[in-house]
Order: C-alpha cells, then sequence, then structure tokens
C-alpha cells in the first residue's frame, strides 16, 4: 500500500497543478464526496445542480475513471482537470474532448460512437434519421482516409475552428 500511496504523490508532482491549487481541489473533491469513501461515485456529480444537466456527465466520468473500477479517485479527478487546466498543451485537451467521443477507446470515432454522443447532446431536438443524416455527413467531410471513422488527427483538424481548446480550458 505504501508504494502506491508514493506512486500517486509522484504522479500528483507531474501534474500543472501547485500543491496550493491541489489543496483547492480537493477541498472541492471532498465537498462532491458525500459519503467520504474517498472516491466519487457517479450519483455524487449527478448531486451538482450544474452537472444534473449535462448530458455528457456519464462520458466525462467514463473518461476520467482511468480504471474503470465506476468510481473516480482524487488521483483520476485531478489527472482528468490536468488536461484542462490552463498549463495544459492544445493537444491533451482535444484528446480529452476526443475520448468523450471514443466510446470503446480503440483511437477512433466509428458512425455508431458519433451517434451515441451526438445523441445525448440533442436529446429528442432531432429524430433518429435526422442525426444519423448529421453523423453520415460528418464522417464524410472528417475521413480523410476514407476508413468510415475518425482518427485523432481526423478529429483535430474538425474542430480547429471550433475553439474546442478555449472551450476546454479551467482555471483553478
Amino acid at each position: 500500500m505504501g508504494g502506491q500511496l508514493a506512486k500517486e504523490q509522484e504522479q500528483l508532482k507531474n501534474l500543472n497543478f501547485s500543491e496550493k491549487e491541489l489543496q483547492k481541489l480537493y477541498k472541492n473533491f471532498s465537498k462532491i464526496d458525500k459519503d467520504k469513501s474517498g472516491m466519487l461515485e457517479p450519483e455524487e456529480f449527478f448531486d451538482i445542480p450544474e452537472l444534473a444537466q449535462n448530458p455528457l456527465v456519464r462520458r466525462v466520468i467514463a473518461v476520467l475513471d482511468k480504471n474503470k473500477d465506476g468510481n473516480i479517485s482524487f488521483l483520476e479527478f485531478v489527472q482528468g482537470l490536468n488536461s484542462l487546466s490552463a498549463g495544459a498543451s492544445q493537444e491533451d485537451k482535444l484528446r480529452f474532448a476526443f475520448q468523450i467521443y471514443d466510446i470503446n477507446n480503440d483511437g477512433f470515432i466509428s458512425n455508431g460512437e458519433l451517434f451515441t454522443v451526438l445523441k445525448m447532446m440533442v436529446g429528442s431536438n432531432l429524430n433518429d434519421v435526422q442525426l444519423q443524416q448529421l453523423v453520415d455527413r460528418t464522417i464524410i467531410k472528417a475521413d480523410e482516409d476514407f476508413d468510415g471513422k475518425i482518427s485523432f488527427e481526423e478529429f483535430c483538424k474538425m474542430v480547429k475552428d471550433l475553439d474546442v481548446v478555449e472551450k476546454l480550458t479551467i482555471n483553478c
């Protein structure tokens, strides 16, 4: 157990956050951790009114949950936020956004994955036929190598004019 703790402390040092910012993040993490388990369960995220209304919260939780145990540890929490910090690279921020869409984590956004995530976002504002047409047009436009899916590089080109990086920057 001691070796694991030392490893986590070392990983915390390699982040873009100062000691003071990490303390602030831990304080916020502890506020969300209602049952004081030291882990954030998905239900605890939904207790936050701003997040409860966000259709992508489950996808963000899945991206943060690196060990796929269904909960978010403090280390997973700050590593995820690190990708969105002011000190993170543009590539880190775009990779985080890409992971929201890459549900099976294979390094590509398939037609089905894009449909699933956009369905979360648009809800019933578009019917499934309209949404599928949008997905198909998006894949055709972004898919430069004609393999039927969107790679990370193709994703970056597709979103380059959408100020995604600025929208994905948090300040502590």
